[in-house]
């Protein structure tokens, strides 16, 4: 009995390790280095520069969305208040999206040298990034209703070939 316990918290313990390193990536000694102040500012830039989805904005509408469709599931007939309310909740978390793209250039900073940065920086400030930057979001829609058609597709076919091979070895489902 001890025994099983101690192979599923074993077994517990491996999952949550492997779930940190596939999230993070390996713990590198970059990370244990500091940062100078010019290189987060360098990849903030990055990050401001890039933001063409805008991420934080897009965010907090999407979640305001999905409070206002579980407030009015419980109760319809207060779609009116609670459509202010999460409006002016909004504006409260508006003011914050330095906090969170501060912490995205950290990440950035801590992958890419002021050298690199630079350089990426410089592309998103021609011509071409700007397009990039400013079409961003169209082309990510545009890349998800490709991916729903091949992901339908890929369903259908994947199981008419395993059902195929399976039904070749005999197996009749």
């Amino acid at each position: 009995m001890a025994h099983s316990v101690f192979n599923t918290i074993s077994r517990s313990m491996a999952t949550v390790l492997l779930g940190i390193t596939l999230a993070f990536g390996s713990v590198s000694p970059t990370i244990a280095q500091e940062l100078s102040p010019d290189h987060l500012a360098l990849a903030r830039k990055y990050v401001d520069i890039t933001d063409g989805a805008q991420i934080y904005e897009t965010t907090l509408i999407q979640t305001g969305i999905s409070t206002m469709r579980t407030l009015l599931s419980q109760n319809p007939t207060i779609a009116e208040p609670v459509s202010a309310v999460i409006g002016d909740v909004i504006k409260t978390y508006a003011e914050n999206k330095g906090e969170l793209f501060d912490q995205f250039a950290r990440i950035y900073a801590l992958r890419f040298t002021v050298d690199e940065l630079n350089q990426a920086v410089a592309f998103y400030e021609s011509d071409v990034g700007r397009k990039l930057t400013a079409s961003g979001r169209q082309i990510n829609v545009d890349l998800q209703a490709v991916m729903q058609v091949f992901k339908a597709n890929l369903n259908v076919e994947f199981f008419a070939k395993v059902r195929a091979e399976l039904r070749a070895k005999g197996i009749e489902l």
